[in-house]
């Protein structure tokens, strides 16, 4: 049985995200905590907010395929952006990132005062699924 990402008619339908993920008995569920634009030594990678943005989807690649998965194995964002960032910037840096084939994966953004690393513009979380094997 495979994951499924539902786009149920009588709600806005999107191409950048579905609406329910079904996961199925035997799938394995990874999920990846908050990851900001950061290098592998915490440092901001700079105060441009689609390079940061490149960078906290990047980093939050590298903890996927830690535990076996990839950004197209997600089927949920949260997105977190700094209320004076640019959002159509960020988002559009990471758009052909989050993008996988078939139904788009769940996602769920918000503007916020700040975050909890200083300078940190965008902070991204994931949830990953595996088929059962």
């Amino acid at each position: 049985m495979n994951i499924r990402l539902l786009q149920p008619a009588g709600l806005v339908a999107s191409p950048a995200f579905s609406h329910t993920a079904i996961v199925p008995p035997g799938a394995t569920t990874i999920y990846v905590g908050g990851q900001n634009g950061v290098d592998e030594n915490g440092s901001v990678v700079s105060a441009d907010i689609a390079e940061q943005s490149l960078r906290a989807v990047e980093n939050a690649g590298v903890a996927l395929e830690a535990a076996g998965a990839t950004l197209g194995d997600v089927i949920a964002w949260t997105v977190l952006i700094d209320a004076d960032a640019d959002l159509r910037a960020a988002y559009g840096a990471i758009a052909p990132k989050l993008a996988r084939p078939g139904a788009p994966p769940l996602v769920t953004a918000a503007r916020v005062a700040g975050l909890a690393v200083p300078g940190a513009l965008i902070e991204v979380s994931a949830i990953a699924a595996l088929p059962p094997r």
